[in-house]
């Protein structure tokens, strides 16, 4: 193995592999192809996990920390507050749920079915010490919101220090 096989490609770059290999070359294109179709169309709340696009859904998080708390912000659309279960086990956040389906009408053309539905779980590990018996869960407008303060001794107050010109 030589330095360059340890170097990611770039642009038309191509591994010894797929120079041989019409099957690699042809498998790269198309991750290509559909890696730039698909950019920019991050509009569905839920994303599809690993095992395959109609497998199991995850919900869209963010995760913030400040001095004295970390908030969870996830996105629900379509659920009610009773849909959504919320556990906190050590430094562990878990959201569990189900986005469930309108019942169907026998008799109708489907033309387009674009929604997710389904169950999901998602984890998160928190980055630091909570104090358990404070933590507060709020849903409104289809947008759950966990706040998480931090224990005491996770407190780190943060000092500014002034950059100066050299």
């Amino acid at each position: 193995m030589t330095f360059r096989d340890l170097v990611p490609r770039k642009g038309d770059m191509i591994s010894r592999e797929e120079r041989w290999n019409p099957f690699a070359q042809l498998h790269r294109e198309m991750d290509e192809l559909f890696g730039s179709f698909t950019r920019g169309f991050e509009l569905m709340p839920f994303k599809p996990l690993d095992e395959g696009f109609w497998g199991a859904l995850t919900p869209k998080v963010d995760l913030v920390e400040t001095e004295k708390d970390i908030q969870v912000t996830a996105e629900l659309p379509g659920m009610d507050e009773k849909d959504v279960e919320v556990t906190l086990t050590g430094d562990t956040l878990t959201l569990k749920g189900e986005k469930k389906t309108e019942s169907e009408e026998k008799g109708k053309n489907v033309h387009r079915m674009e929604r997710t539905h389904g169950a999901f779980q998602r984890t998160l590990v928190l980055p630091a010490e909570v104090q358990t018996d404070k933590v507060e869960a709020a849903f409104k407008k289809g947008v759950l919101t966990v706040t998480l303060p931090k224990t005491p001794s996770a407190q780190t107050p943060m000092k500014k220090i002034q950059v100066k010109a050299a």
